[in-house]
Parts: structure tokens; C-alpha cells; sequence
């Protein structure tokens, strides 16, 4: 607050960071539970969820331990002209989005514009001032389709960052580049981008 005298600023708390994740229908979608039990670590942030239908099928809603959107969210909210919209209000909410992970369907929703369900409305509405990560998930052969790599670029393109896929042997027993990266490169992205958004991110 440039009102707040600089030997005055120590006293005055300091206002947690918000990150909205965002959850899509990868078999990487298991590990949210351990993604958000990771990221509340982090000292001073909030944490939200936005999940696409499918996704729910590969966690359990119990084990997310903080308030989770689907699409039936957004539309039980809207009532009238004067209500809410839900992913604008997370779009406000938000000072950091992680869509981790993001399947090949939803990447390439993204890549054209396509925004069908609220989390696919979130990101459409994003601020661009705001950091956007993606965590990339998907079946080896998917990943090599020539038509990915254009995806990732066009999302690059629009400012957001990528966080690598990785090589493994994937759930579907292929072998080869496509899993989504591990929880701690994921978590220590997200540190550092709040470190230098002026976060202290210990935990």
C-alpha cells in the first residue's frame, strides 16, 4: 500500500495469495490430494478447485479439504440478472491458476477458445496479468500427435507457463514421455513464482 509509511509496513499483515487449481479427466487427476495437501504447506495461501466432470472420477471429493466447483456450481449460483457468475468471481478471486493436470481435450479446448464448462470459463475470462500454469498430462502417442505441440505453443503464446510433461511408464502401461510432472516440481513452480510476486513461501 504506497499510503503506508516504508518503517510502518512490518506491522501490517500481509494478504495471503490465492491460487485456483484447476482439475481435468487425466489419470494424473489421483494426485490432487496430494497436490493441494502440498500447496497448503506453503505459508499464507488460499486454495480453491475448479474440476471438470470427468475428472471427478480418478479422486475422492472427502480427501479435497478445500471448497471445490464443478459445473453445477455455476449454474445453481446464476439465478437473475443481479447474481453472481461464478467463474468470473474466481477469476477475480484468483491471484495465481494451476491447471494441473490438463488433459489433451481440455489443452486443445484452451488452444481454440472453447470454454463449455466453468473451468474452461475461468480460463477464458483470465486476467493476463495474472500467472497461468499448466501441467500437461496425457497418454505418450496423444503427446506426439504433431497437433499437441501447436496446443502448448498457442497456450505459451497467450502468456501462461508450462510445466513439462515427463518420461514414465503411464497407468495405461506405455512407456514414454506424457505423465504429468511430479507434485514437488509442480509445488516448487508455484513457489517460486509467488516469491516473486512478493510472497515469502516457506513451508
Amino acid at each position: 500500500d504506497p499510503s503506508i509509511p516504508a518503517g510502518k509496513s512490518s506491522s501490517v499483515p500481509q494478504r495471503n495469495y490465492r491460487v485456483l487449481v484447476g482439475v481435468t479427466g487425466s489419470v494424473a487427476a489421483l494426485k490432487l490430494p496430494l497436490l493441494i495437501a502440498e500447496l497448503l504447506k506453503i505459508t499464507g495461501l488460499e486454495v480453491k478447485v475448479v474440476t471438470t466432470e470427468r475428472a471427478k472420477h480418478f479422486y475422492n471429493v472427502q480427501e479435497i479439504p478445500v471448497t471445490l466447483y464443478s459445473d453445477e456450481d455455476e449454474w445453481q449460483l446464476w439465478k437473475g440478472r443481479s447474481d453472481p457468475v461464478l467463474h468470473i468471481e474466481l477469476r477475480r478471486w484468483a491471484d495465481l491458476m494451476l491447471v494441473a493436470p490438463l488433459d489433451a481435450n481440455t489443452l486443445a479446448k484452451l488452444a481454440n477458445g472453447i470454454c463449455d464448462n466453468l473451468l474452461t470459463c475461468v480460463i477464458r475470462a483470465w486476467d493476463l496479468s495474472k500467472p497461468l500454469l499448466f501441467c500437461p498430462a496425457m497418454n505418450t502417442a496423444m503427446w506426439e500427435h504433431p497437433i499437441t505441440a501447436q496446443h502448448v505453443e498457442q497456450l505459451k503464446g497467450f502468456g501462461y507457463t508450462e510445466i513439462p510433461c515427463v518420461v514414465k511408464k503411464l497407468v495405461c502401461g506405455d512407456e514414454g514421455r506424457g505423465a504429468m510432472a511430479e507434485v514437488w516440481t509442480i509445488v516448487e513452480c508455484v513457489k517460486r513464482i509467488l516469491e516473486e510476486r512478493g510472497l515469502p513461501a516457506q513451508s
